[in-house]
């Protein structure tokens, strides 16, 4: 891996600068260490923090900006929650309601997962929040599945609802932060209003549904273990309510609500976790008691959410992103008279870049140059922004994307096990549905 980062600083394509350069080699190695799991992630991304500001690549407001983001505060208020929620028994309570309607093979529970994860998407706009809402739940589930920390069965569920909350989502218009970013760039340079039904229409079909059919497939074969009897057997608690259930009850729905209508209150879906959690610690409330707060909380795995987070602010401020794409696109040799390689080569060049910096920079990067691309091949510009959600709907890597890394440290789920479902749904994407999306678009008359 360090040899690739040093080819990668040696060797500057035209147009790269010595800053983008030395960008694209830290990126190569971190990106590549995180990948094989070789270090620890934490260690991987102090290496990436100490690397950055020897090297004077990006200023320390860049490289550190993750501590200072919303998405670090969401994962730290959302793993207060999932820990009272596991203390106080209000998750088993729920996991036995869940178990009664997708109890049975692993299958069903995964595609119960999967389809909640879709069907939240219309009702809250954050994967994010989604993430926070449904992992601890998920987690009793498990537990009243018999699965213990660490197995196969619970790893694949905690990634059910890390993949299920944004891939199948990505189809939906609102739901997540990079189909915001294209909505506001869109109208933007361009004038052009991304609207609802129709956005849904295109890309649903194929990115939401037959994409969140994938990813459950993908979940089974990795991860398929049987429940045990004896935990089916106890997973039906049908004593009251107690008094601490009552009041993470409350402050659950609370958060919910205001998660459902941050577009009226404007309010974060990070400072309503936060705020949540720093209710159930709260003296006088103890959802969470301070024995607990110490034990369940792992404050190690936000130094990895905020790497995540600076490697893309890193990859922006240094114009890598942007360069990438430019040289790209003078080698996908686009074609009027070839349609086909067009919206390939387009739907493969956001992809691309989304594995050099995080999903929500692709749509930032891309739409500015979206005019080239139009005159290049031919395509009609509604069609080239539409691209840009075929690439971000195609995660190479977990790291690509802020919610999975949360929903990922939040869980306990090693990298290399979000990697394994990553790729695969990636090349499953690639290889069955984007020719699935291809005929579509022409029969909505999006391709000529």
């Amino acid at each position: 891996m360090a040899g690739l980062a040093l080819f990668v600083l040696l060797a500057r394509p035209a147009g790269f600068d010595a800053s983008m350069a030395a960008a694209g080699a830290l990126v190569v190695l971190t990106v590549g260490l995180w990948a094989t799991g070789a270090l620890a992630e934490h260690l991987v991304t102090l290496i990436f923090f100490l690397f950055a500001m020897i090297f004077a690549i990006a200023p320390a407001d860049v490289v550190f900006s993750g501590f200072a983001t919303g998405a670090f505060w969401l994962v730290f208020g959302g793993m207060i929650i999932g820990a009272a929620v596991d203390v106080s028994g209000l998750g088993k309570r729920i996991a036995s309601r869940v178990f009664r309607v997708f109890g049975g093979s692993y299958l069903k529970v995964v595609t119960g997962i999967v389809t909640v994860d879709i069907l939240l998407a219309f009702l809250m706009p954050s994967t994010m929040g989604r993430v926070v809402l449904l992992l601890p739940i998920v987690a009793a589930l498990a537990d009243a599945l018999g699965y213990e920390e660490g197995s196969p069965g619970r790893r694949g569920m905690m990634l059910s609802v890390a993949f299920g909350s944004y891939l199948g989502p990505v189809a939906i218009l609102p739901a997540n932060v990079p189909n915001n970013i294209l909505i506001g760039a869109s109208e933007h340079f361009y004038g052009i209003t991304l609207r609802y039904f129709d956005y849904l229409a295109l890309h649903f079909p194929v990115l939401g549904l037959l994409k969140s059919v994938l990813l459950v497939l993908v979940i089974v074969y990795f991860f398929a273990d049987r429940p045990k009897p004896v935990a089916q057997q106890t997973a039906a608690p049908r004593m009251p309510l107690s008094g601490q259930e009552k009041r993470l009850a409350l402050v659950l729905s609370g958060a919910l609500i205001l998660w459902v209508t941050d577009a009226l209150h404007g309010i974060s879906p990070a400072w309503i976790s936060l705020g949540a959690g720093m209710i159930c610690i709260a003296p006088g409330v103890t959802l969470l008691p301070a024995n607990d707060f110490r034990d369940k909380v792992p404050f190690i795995r936000l130094i990895f959410v905020a790497g995540v987070i600076g490697i893309g602010a890193m990859v922006a401020h240094t114009g890598l992103g942007k360069a990438f794409s430019t040289f790209m696109l003078g080698h996908l040799a686009l074609d009027p008279e070839t349609p086909m390689h067009s919206f390939f080569a387009l739907s493969g060049l956001t992809t691309l870049l989304g594995a050099i910096s995080t999903m929500p920079g692709v749509p930032a990067i891309i739409t500015p140059l979206a005019s080239d691309m139009v005159a290049a091949s031919g395509l009609p510009i509604e069609t080239v922004l539409m691209t840009i959600v075929i690439g971000v709907s195609t995660v190479i890597f977990p790291y690509q994307v802020p919610p999975l890394v949360v929903a990922m440290q939040i869980g306990r789920i090693p990298v290399a096990d979000g990697v394994k479902v990553s790729l695969a749904t990636a090349l499953g994407a690639v290889v069955l549905l984007w020719p699935l999306d291809y005929l579509w678009w022409q029969f909505l008359g999006y391709i000529p």
